[in-house]
């Protein structure tokens, strides 16, 4: 079905966007720190699809999310700071506007020159964008005459930028960085070289039932860490103390372990933990066993026998999928688990293992290791790429295709 819709949206570099006025969906969701970008990763990765627009002598309005504003203006979610760090990377000028829609942001879009950029502010400070609310879809939809879509990080979201403004549009298609990644994702599961290995982790398992059933029918072993490895030892009956688990999935936990069982899919737990009592200014960090986590301790990342374990399998698969992070990386007391992981990874990559990373903190954690050179492709889209390799379609793409 992906596939079909794929054949018929267009690509870039089929439109003569010569003297055009181009409104480009691009994902500058990216983390920022007084004022400042501190993870570049997503601009750059729209780079290939904005300068050739530039170069096509197009008049480029650009228009993003940052962060989750709940429909209310928040200077803390300004995309200012975007603008300044696409400003750098580009070394032109660029027009920012501080409403999307606003009569004045329609004007300096129309007077935009052949070669500029008009970057709109937070799309999410509008309600009517995560609402997909027709209205406002055909505002955003006045900036430009021809639309583009290179967010595949919002690929799986129904929302105004993504979905609905392409109801007024004939002509309308995907940037490069869509392009590259839904490609590289279909192609590379198609037929995986074998051993296939999953390394699932992160806080929540709901997220990855989708993949986790996907993958029930082709994978070899699926490696479970972080937070959701504790949802699947309640379900297990083991006790893990004040460590992260949801409820509601623990039936969820069950049935998946014995489909994989039935499957002869190898499921693998962390055997140690390293725990504290608090994530922030901890007293005490010590490494135990999977079952022995006192009740006042809670997991935070996955300890050095788990690591171990997980090298010998990350070493001898032939494709590897890696999504979620195996503690809470970004305190350095809990680091240490998804920092090995991220260099066994790159490793595999020099032994030619196809290494996929999913997106999301993943994504981050790799890039913050300074392993995401050695990663055969570093995803842009968390929930995106989980979507798209489970097999569901994605809202952004079903509407380019129609």
């Amino acid at each position: 079905m992906i596939t079909l819709i794929l054949v018929m949206i267009r690509a870039l570099h089929s439109f003569d966007v010569k003297q055009k006025r181009v409104l480009m969906r691009v994902d500058f969701n990216v983390p920022i720190e007084n004022d400042r970008v501190v993870d570049s990763f997503r601009i750059r990765s729209a780079i290939p699809s904005i300068k050739e627009c530039l170069e096509s002598g197009t008049s480029l309005v650009l228009m993003s999310h940052l962060g989750r504003p709940n429909g209310k203006i928040d200077e803390k979610y300004s995309l200012v700071p975007v603008g300044e760090a696409l400003s750098d990377i580009l070394e032109i000028p660029i027009k920012f506007s501080y409403d999307c829609i606003s009569e004045d942001a329609i004007n300096v879009t129309i007077g935009l020159h052949p070669g500029e950029i008009h970057l709109l502010e937070n799309l999410r400070f509008h309600s009517g964008e995560t609402n997909n609310d027709p209205e406002f879809a055909g505002k955003l939809a006045r900036h430009g005459q021809i639309f583009i879509n290179d967010a595949f990080g919002t690929a799986h979201r129904s929302h105004a930028s993504n979905v609905g403004v392409t109801e007024h549009f004939i002509e309308k298609g995907m940037g490069y960085l869509m392009e590259k990644e839904i490609q590289f994702l279909l192609e590379r599961f198609k037929k995986p070289k074998h051993p296939l290995l999953l390394i699932l982790g992160g806080a929540k398992i709901s997220g990855k039932l989708h993949i986790i059933d996907r993958f029930l029918d082709d994978a070899d072993t699926i490696l479970i860490g972080g937070g959701m490895a504790f949802t699947f030892l309640k379900a297990l009956g083991v006790e893990v103390g004040r460590s992260m688990v949801d409820k509601r999935m623990v039936s969820s936990a069950k049935e998946i372990i014995v489909r994989a069982k039935r499957k002869r899919v190898k499921l693998v737990f962390p055997v140690d933990f390293v725990i504290a009592e608090a994530i922030e200014n901890p007293k005490e960090i010590k490494t135990v066993p999977f079952d022995s986590v006192p009740d006042s301790f809670m997991g935070l990342d996955i300890g050095t026998e788990t690591i171990n374990i997980f090298s010998d399998y990350i070493l001898g698969a032939g494709t590897i999928l890696w999504n979620g992070p195996m503690g809470v990386f970004e305190k350095k007391e809990f680091e240490n688990g998804t920092k090995a992981l991220s260099k066994m990874l790159s490793l595999a990559f020099d032994k030619g293992v196809d290494t996929i990373v999913g997106g999301g903190e993943s994504a981050a954690a790799v890039r913050k290791f300074g392993m995401d050179e050695k990663m055969t492709h570093v995803s842009t889209g968390g929930g995106a790429s989980l979507e798209l390799l489970s097999g569901h379609g994605l809202p952004a793409l079903e509407a380019l295709g129609r």
